[in-house]
């Protein structure tokens, strides 16, 4: 069992992580310019050191197995933050050159998506050798990647007090939404508003991990939080089942949820508006490169929204 990293440990986990990243030895081969026996040795001894199986490999095709699964998640973060340290320290001597991880929030639209895009292209004109991770993480974690060193900046909504450890920079755009429902539910006749008689805590809904449980109480009246999802995705799927409602932003509705037929109810009852900001923590350097880059996201996300 492995008490200590050593450098030969680091070695073997970047051909592991190379491999998790291409789902395949062979996949993997021109990523680490390296044979598939050799692979597979470094594999094998990577196994040994962790005692540890990470992966099934034969007729069946490659498989991780759930202790490699969680040994991949935690390799992309000491990677992560390897690469972050590396930029970091280049930039102390005016180097900006390297590599920026960006993280964005599960969910959000392709439409912002696309607009990172340009954000990052623009960034890697502007400068020399410069390489733009894009990840994604679901809401409950963003605020822990921002303040862990695992990414440089994170592009989230965000309706929870803000951290003091955590710097916000808004994007100027916000994120409507209200309570939604599946055409079979029972609720879906209330577009307008509920009667009297008709009381939302009779009804089961689905929370969002981590979000504020504000959101949930409008005036006197509670929703009744049966059941989580840790995405607005998920979210999603449980409400079509007609089972649940829920809350989720409008633009659900003419993305992922386009021709499910999802209902609005309660009319205002329920409404939301989170804002968007980028996110970094108090100990990134915010080099030039960074600050183009916060400027950019900024400036092409408003484009979509106007």
């Amino acid at each position: 069992m492995l008490n200590r990293l050593q450098e030969s440990d680091i070695k073997l986990l970047r051909v592991f992580y190379a491999v998790a990243s291409c789902n395949g030895f062979t996949a993997a081969e021109p990523v680490l310019r390296m044979q598939r026996p050799n692979i597979s040795a470094a594999i094998k001894k990577l196994e040994e050191r962790l005692d540890l199986v990470l992966c099934h490999r034969g007729r069946g095709g490659f498989q991780m197995t759930k202790e490699g699964e969680v040994v991949f998640q935690e390799t992309k973060r000491i990677f992560n933050s390897f690469d972050n340290f590396v930029f970091n320290l280049k930039s102390l001597h005016d180097d900006y050159s390297g590599h920026v991880t960006l993280v964005m929030m599960a969910g959000l639209p392709l439409s912002y998506h696309l607009a990172v895009s340009k954000s990052v292209k623009s960034t890697m004109k502007k400068f020399n050798d410069i390489h733009v991770n894009i990840q994604t993480r679901l809401y409950n974690e963003v605020e822990h990647v921002a303040l862990s060193g695992e990414c440089h900046l994170v592009l989230s909504t965000y309706d929870m007090v803000k951290p003091e450890s955590v710097t916000f920079h808004p994007v100027d755009v916000s994120c409507k939404g209200r309570l939604y429902c599946a055409p079979s539910h029972v609720l879906a006749k209330y577009r307008d508003g509920f009667p009297n008689n008709v009381k939302i805590g009779d009804y089961p809904a689905i929370g969002i991990s981590g979000l504020s449980s504000a959101n949930y109480i409008a005036d006197d009246t509670r929703m009744a939080i049966q059941t989580f999802s840790d995405s607005y995705d998920a979210c999603l799927a449980a409400i079509m089942t007609g089972e649940y409602v829920g809350l989720l932003p409008d633009y659900i509705l003419t993305n992922q949820g386009a021709g499910l037929g999802l209902v609005p109810v309660g009319k205002s009852l329920f409404e939301f508006s989170h804002e968007l900001f980028v996110m970094n923590g108090k100990n990134t350097r915010l080099n030039p490169v960074l600050r183009h880059l916060i400027k950019e996201i900024s400036y092409f996300i408003q484009q979509v929204d106007q």
